[in-house]
């Protein structure tokens, strides 16, 4: 009488293929690790993927009759199994499940008031009774702490659903978050490219936004690491661009809306911000000089790439002031005002024109 033992049992195994796959049972992992042996008694259980496999019969038979070749006394029970699917991974929550419009507010180049422009439009929604995030995304020149007079502001957390989460800052109705709060202000973030990524995404990811209406990210200048976080973290509703009307920045504007429109981003530009169209002298506000390039400039631009101006903005130096002092222009009875008011119902409509006729935009994958 032939001595059974296990390694005889997956031997004999090993020779009997499954059909059409080229492979045995034992590559196909279909040989479950019970094997059990008394005296000539012989018990183990094969593994199909589905209990109505077509070859289970013959493939049964086979491989009783492989191990009655090597062991013809053999007595075989052969048990069947259906391989359990594998565990499917939880679904990911999404980023910013309460927020309904995240907006990027863009430029192609520093110094054209983009973090000014996205701070009066943050307050002038709010005003309009929206809840509004603002997220000051410009690692390396962060500004929107002073523009809001929450310098020094310091940031707790609390639990929510088992997780803790950054407490955004809150001013004039708006829920600011900004790397600012988080390092000494008068040093510079000294940060390589994936070290501020990560920061960003901690600021997004891991913080209590709650329900928005509009999640404003006042972006940095230019094309850079950090704009591609952003939009491999979140679908960006659409995106605006800052520019005045000098040909550099004009040059710059262009190639930050070539980007979001790649293939790859596919990102909607909501429309152009005609920042410091003209300077106007505060008690003459009739009077207008173009400073910047000549007028209509930032036109021609919007008829290049088929998009609205959705506000000019004039020069004014209480703008400027205001800023400093950490209380938006938009909050005075101003001329200046009304152009910022003038912009957050244009960014309203165009968001909801853009909602209407375009899908969710989707996260990049970038590789």
């Amino acid at each position: 009488m032939t001595t059974l033992y296990p390694s005889l049992i997956t031997d004999a195994l090993a020779t009997v293929r499954y059909p059409g796959s080229g492979r045995n049972l034992v590559e196909l992992d279909m040989v479950e690790d019970d094997i059990r042996i008394d005296g000539n008694h012989v018990s183990f259980t094969i593994i199909f993927d589905k209990p109505t496999d077509p070859f289970k019969a013959s493939l049964l038979k086979t491989a009783e009759a492989a191990i009655k070749l090597k062991a013809p006394d053999a007595v075989v029970e052969i048990n069947t199994a259906t391989r359990r699917p594998a565990a499917e991974k939880p679904a990911k929550a999404p980023v910013l499940p309460g927020v309904k419009n995240i907006v990027a507010v863009s430029s192609g180049k520093g110094g054209v008031g983009k973090s000014t422009v996205a701070a009066n439009l943050a307050v002038a929604l709010a005003a309009e009774g929206y809840r509004v995030g603002l997220l000051d995304a410009d690692i390396f020149g962060p500004s929107v702490p002073k523009m809001f007079g929450l310098e020094g502001e310091q940031l707790f957390m609390h639990e929510v659903d088992g997780r803790n989460l950054i407490i955004p800052a809150e001013a004039y109705g708006v829920k600011v978050l900004s790397i600012g709060f988080l390092i000494d202000p008068a040093s510079a973030a000294v940060w390589r490219g994936a070290m501020a990524s990560n920061a960003l995404k901690q600021l997004i990811e891991q913080a209590d936004w709650g329900e928005l209406d509009y999640f404003l990210i006042d972006m940095p200048p230019g094309t850079s690491d950090i704009h591609l976080t952003l939009v491999q973290t979140l679908g960006l509703t659409g995106t605006i661009v800052v520019t005045t009307p000098q040909q550099v920045a004009l040059a710059d504007a262009r190639k930050g809306i070539a980007m979001f429109r790649d293939e790859k981003i596919n990102v909607p530009v909501l429309g152009l911000v005609d920042n410091m169209a003209w300077f106007t002298p505060e008690k003459h506000p009739d009077e207008r000089y173009f400073l910047f390039g000549r007028e209509g400039a930032v036109d021609e631009l919007a008829r290049e790439f088929e998009v609205p101006v959705l506000a000019r903005i004039p020069l004014v130096a209480s703008v400027g002031d205001h800023s400093d002092n950490g209380r938006p222009i938009v909050l005075e009875p101003t001329a200046s005002a009304q152009a910022f008011i003038h912009l957050a119902h244009e960014v309203i409509e165009a968001v909801d024109r853009r909602n209407n006729e375009l899908p969710p935009t989707e996260k990049v994958n970038v590789k």
